[in-house]
């Protein structure tokens, strides 16, 4: 049983023109996911299973919806004891700890404000959240390194007052410990509306500080696109989406869409650098039946040796972050039978343009346009472009709109600028094909405008890494006299290669024969590392300055 008919009119379509033209939201005019999801599951059906969680050194939970709404009640319950309530801002860095879903629940109910941070995060990049977004509390993993970062931080931060973490650390309130203090019967206290503020993410920072992205309580609901309509989610499914709680992916897939969709969310906890063969064996052992993970994952995976493991559980998997390799692709079908579907959104938004369940894939296109949203490519003067033009990705604006921020907190000129003419402009660039599939050119910022073409950063990138001596690039441009600017390509060179003028013209030849020869880069530069955020996102910003 699941609560999709509650909020949707349909949840089957002949084909993505159906979809598209047909499917519709009910009229909602409140809705909390505390009490409207988990604790109605826990009503209806309280031994649904809504989380299976394991980590790396072999320890294990399964939590029901009934467990959740018992656990998120005596957590809210403590929070609002300590004086933490509706309007105030709690920070988390708890990576893939189970403990994330009781809190995010619990202040949901309170209508505390949720932060979700990474546990890679400096003390500057601790102070910085804190201090904008006068943080009251923050809710820690046990990991040495994450709780000295913090301890350091708070020296700076007279206004946070509660520090707590998942085992008993100095400096921290043990949070199971305080929870247990507590009753399960959530007491009285003021609720928030659908229109209040819930979730802020602070954005990646690829072009500046990072932003803090607001989200209200419609949110979640959004996020029905993402779960059943993409990621193809199945009631009483498991579905396993990597991506830590620290950023917007886990919103994507790892809790609000696919709960609302009845299907349990499956985690894997570690600390330090993913391992393939770690991960593989999960799939099999818990039956996995959804999967999602950026293109780079599925890289790592394909270089396995994949007629090792069991896929048949598996109905669907889906990438976004990048355009993925076509490569990647054929691979990955070769050996589990199935067609990685791509799509593509922001923290600001939910899933914007996918290959939904409806749709064919075409490697490396974002697909076509989630239902929720008015779509529009713009040229520079705002007009709406024709198919095969570049432009700018935009959503007009509506009264009852889902799945889309409410602005960036304190900062109303940021908020101006994505939402004015009554669109949000994103900030990315791409063109629809003949067949009204939509394709990636890269930010704005990003373009690359030599001898009168305008070059995407990413087709140049995908062409690159075909070669298999790129393990990593960026392609930005560089200023030249006669062409205004050039294709320069940083790369990170796999192993068992080393830098050659040799090399340098075999990755271009490649590169005029895998794309158009005007997008080749005419400047190669082997570099040890890229400069990337926190989040893992290249800085071409950066590369540009040098």
């Amino acid at each position: 049983m699941n609560l999709l008919s509650k909020y949707i009119n349909r949840t089957t379509f002949a084909d993505y023109n159906d979809f598209a033209n047909n499917i519709s939201f009910s009229e909602i005019d409140e809705f909390n996911f505390g009490f409207d999801v988990v604790d109605e599951y826990a009503r209806i059906s309280p031994e649904k299973r809504a989380l299976v969680w394991c980590d790396d050194s072999g320890n294990e939970k399964i939590l029901t919806f009934k467990d959740l709404s018992i656990l998120s009640n005596k957590t809210a319950n403590m929070f609002l004891d300590k004086g933490i309530k509706k309007g105030d801002f709690v920070m988390t860095m708890l990576n893939r700890r189970y403990e994330y879903y009781i809190v995010v629940v619990a202040l949901c109910k309170i209508g505390a404000i949720i932060i979700p941070a990474t546990c890679l995060l400096t003390p500057k990049d601790i102070e910085y959240r804190c201090l904008n977004a006068d943080v009251k509390a923050i809710i820690s993993t046990n990991e040495i390194p994450v709780n000295e970062a913090i301890l350091q931080a708070r020296k700076s931060l007279p206004l946070l007052q509660y520090l707590f973490s998942v085992a008993s650390v100095m400096g921290f309130l043990n949070i199971h410990n305080e929870i247990a203090k507590y009753p399960d019967v959530l007491v009285e206290c003021e609720k928030p509306t659908i229109n209040d503020k819930m979730l802020v993410y602070f954005t990646s920072g690829t072009t500046g500080y990072p932003k803090m992205v607001t989200h209200s309580f419609k949110y979640p609901l959004g996020h029905i696109m993402t779960a059943y309509f993409w990621q193809a989610v199945e009631d009483d499914g498991l579905h396993f989406t990597m991506a830590e709680t620290g950023w917007a992916k886990f919103s994507w897939g790892k809790i609000y869409g696919q709960w609302i969709s009845g299907s349990a969310v499956f985690c894997y906890d570690y600390f330090g650098r993913f391992t393939p063969t770690d991960v593989l064996p999960l799939i099999s052992k818990y039956k996995i039946t959804t999967f999602c993970a950026p293109p780079t994952i599925y890289r790592f995976l394909i270089r396995e040796d994949l007629s090792q493991y069991d896929f048949s559980s598996l109905s669907s998997c889906t990438t976004a972050g990048e355009p993925l390799n076509a490569e990647v692709f054929k691979l990955f079908k070769q050996f589990t039978g199935i067609s990685i579907r791509e799509g593509f959104g922001q923290s600001e938004s939910a899933v914007i343009l996918a290959t939904f369940r409806y749709c064919q894939p075409k490697p490396g296109s974002m697909g076509f346009p989630a239902p929720i949203y008015d779509l529009h490519i713009m040229d520079g003067d705002k007009d709406i472009t024709s198919s095969g033009k570049v432009g700018e990705i935009t959503i007009k604006l509506k009264e009852n709109q889902f799945g889309l921020l409410i602005g960036y907190h304190k900062d109303p000129q940021k908020t101006t600028e994505a939402l004015e003419f009554g669109y949000y402009a994103t900030g990315d660039l791409a063109y629809k094909d003949d067949e009204g599939y939509y394709w990636f050119v890269g930010r704005k910022d990003d373009i690359i405008k030599s001898s009168g073409y305008r070059i995407g950063p990413f087709e140049v990138e995908s062409a690159l890494q075909e070669h298999p001596s790129v393990l990593e690039c960026a392609v930005t441009g560089v200023p030249d006299p006669l062409r205004g600017q050039i294709v320069k390509a940083t790369i990170v060179l796999a192993s068992g290669y080393s830098p050659s003028d040799e090399l340098k013209k075999e990755i271009q030849e490649h590169v005029k024969n895998a794309t158009a020869p005007y997008k080749y880069p005419r400047v190669i530069e082997f570099v040890d590392a890229l400069p990337k955020t926190i989040s893992g996102k290249i800085k071409r910003k950066d590369i540009r300055k040098q």
